[in-house]
């Protein structure tokens, strides 16, 4: 188990998006441009890797006092349902929150489960519970990492869960993004956070993402391939059927749980702008959630525009940022998946766009 991860330095050797001059949508981001921009929303990872085997682990979105008995409201979203999200019919059928969110590897999913459950019985308040509805996603990392090893245990959930906190995030190769793979490039964990007005209200809505999904990239319309990018695509990459993506959003906006089902419906959506395939075997879904269950007067439906186009940029930035923060993995057999080079983004978007080809011309009928 590695220690707790750290924001990457601002040295120059990966930058996020925007350190990049690629801004997304209109609406500003928080102070950390990061899911822990919403008041009470704490961020953790422990990462386990064994070089060349393993490269997995576990991330934790903490909100403050949550729990069975104190839940939050929060909605749920399927853009394909290849995936073992736990805790989804009963999120679905109450709209509550009562646990942290937590990522992790697909076989390691059902240990994760476990460790949380036993982590929350101990918390304050929680001495008479005799039931509990842990949350916890997953995407396979099974290109890059030994999957079936099952290497995530219950000593990294509880330092993912015990070392959350607010500030930063550390994004790319860490904690549940170490072993994964998206869009053809090596991908990882990633943030982003927009402040919006809201009927004449200032409220914060933070997105995180585990990135694993297949398709091509676009970057604001225009598409990077790891050939276009000249990078090395001879360690193989991942069946394109394979992959998914894990996204959490919260917001300290007053929604009840119907209005949160909105949101993460746009969360989902939001992965078709970087080029998302949704294919078959992969499961892409959205948990969202509110901090603010008793925070004065809902939004009005009418109202939640400026949310549901701050959700969609803010994903769309986050898929970016795990992109851009991720360093390349050589897993096991060699298997090794390139990094996203900043150069070559950022001349790919300062280019011409390629000619259009000319519409071909049906063969004239036999004689």
């Amino acid at each position: 188990m590695e220690p707790p991860a750290r924001p990457q330095s601002a040295d120059g050797t990966r930058r996020r998006a925007r350190d990049l001059g690629i801004v997304i949508g209109r609406a500003a981001p928080g102070p950390f441009n990061a899911i822990t921009d919403v008041p009470g929303v704490r961020v953790g990872h422990t990462t386990v890797r064994r070089p060349p085997d393993v490269h997995s682990g576990v991330t934790a979105v903490v909100p403050d006092d949550v729990g069975p008995r104190t839940p939050l409201p929060a909605g749920v979203f399927t853009g394909n349902g290849y995936g073992k999200l736990i805790g989804t019919t009963q999120l679905t059928e109450l709209g509550t929150l009562e646990t942290p969110v937590l990522l992790t590897s697909t076989l390691s999913a059902f240990r994760v489960a476990d460790a949380l459950v036993g982590w929350m019985l101990e918390r304050p308040g929680c001495d008479e519970v005799h039931s509990l509805n842990p949350v916890v996603g997953e995407c396979n990392d099974g290109f890059l990492s030994d999957v079936r090893a099952r290497p995530v245990h219950e000593e990294h959930v509880r330092a993912a869960l015990d070392g959350a906190s607010g500030g930063p995030v550390a994004e790319g190769c860490v904690g549940a993004g170490t072993g994964t793979v998206a869009l053809g490039f090596k991908a990882g964990i990633g943030t982003a956070s927009r402040t919006l007005d809201l009927a004449g209200r200032c409220f914060t809505a933070g997105v995180l993402v585990q990135a694993n999904f297949g398709g091509t990239l676009r970057v604001l319309g225009r598409t990077v391939t790891p050939r276009s990018a000249g990078r090395d695509t001879d360690g193989g990459a991942p069946v394109a059927e394979t992959g998914s993506c894990m996204i959490v959003v919260a917001t300290d906006a007053p929604l009840d749980a119907r209005q949160l089902t909105r949101v993460a419906r746009r969360a989902v959506f939001a992965l078709a702008r970087t080029g998302a395939a949704y294919s078959h075997g992969s499961g892409d879904y959205a948990v969202a959630f509110g901090t603010r269950p008793g925070g004065g007067a809902p939004v009005a439906d009418a109202e939640l525009g400026p949310l549901f186009e701050a959700v969609l940029d803010g994903v769309e930035e986050a898929v970016l940022n795990s992109l851009l923060a991720a360093t390349t993995v050589t897993g096991p057999g060699g298997r090794t998946v390139p990094v996203l080079p900043a150069d070559a983004l950022l001349t790919a978007l300062t280019s011409p766009p390629p000619p259009l080809s000319p519409p071909s011309r049906p063969a004239p009928p036999p004689a």
